[in-house]
């Protein structure tokens, strides 16, 4: 464990070497230097609050997630956004809405059950999600990724965990 906090911290300073210069500075150590944004309120209140999230908070409601997903403690959400949703063609999208087993087999494995950042994942790994099964996170173009989905540089804190935006919807396996 400290042979791995040891390269991460080389990593890091190497990575903050380049990043002196503001014009030389990649998009993943801009990614990095952005703040969590802190919000007064749960993971669901900040979708709720989130005009981008519309679509995710009728999911939630559709099944029954909201009271579970606002008391769950330290959780971390990886968040589809109205866009993430319109790429599933419409009828496939109200079949899940439909489908309250499926949906919440769908919105679980949006959720780790463990605070994490996802902008500090320097090497691959995977993380179990709600659903009992694992996501995987890499880097791919300079995009921090949690499988094919590019996870927004901004994070939300909330009272119970912290929400990350994602352009694409999750899918599990079957």
């Amino acid at each position: 464990m400290k042979f791995k906090k040891t390269i991460a911290a080389a990593l890091f300073s190497i990575m903050s070497i380049g990043a002196t210069n503001a014009s030389a500075a990649t998009p993943f150590i801009s990614c990095l230097e952005n703040p969590l944004v802190q919000f007064d309120g749960t993971v669901v209140d900040a979708a709720i609050a989130t005009p981008e999230l519309s679509t995710l908070v009728t999911a939630v409601t559709a099944a029954g997630l909201g009271d579970l997903l606002a008391t769950a403690e330290n959780i971390t959400v990886y968040a589809p956004t109205n866009d993430a949703f319109a790429k599933i063609p419409g009828m496939v999208l109200n079949e899940f809405l439909a489908d309250v087993d499926a949906l919440t087999g769908i919105l679980a494995y949006h959720v780790t059950p463990v605070p994490a950042d996802p902008r500090k994942f320097i090497t691959p790994l995977r993380r179990m999600t709600l659903a009992e099964q694992p996501v995987f996170f890499h880097r791919m173009n300079n995009n921090q990724m949690v499988n094919n989905a590019i996870v927004d540089c901004t994070g939300v804190r909330t009272n119970n965990g912290t929400v990350w935006l994602i352009d694409s919807v999750l899918m599990p396996s079957s």
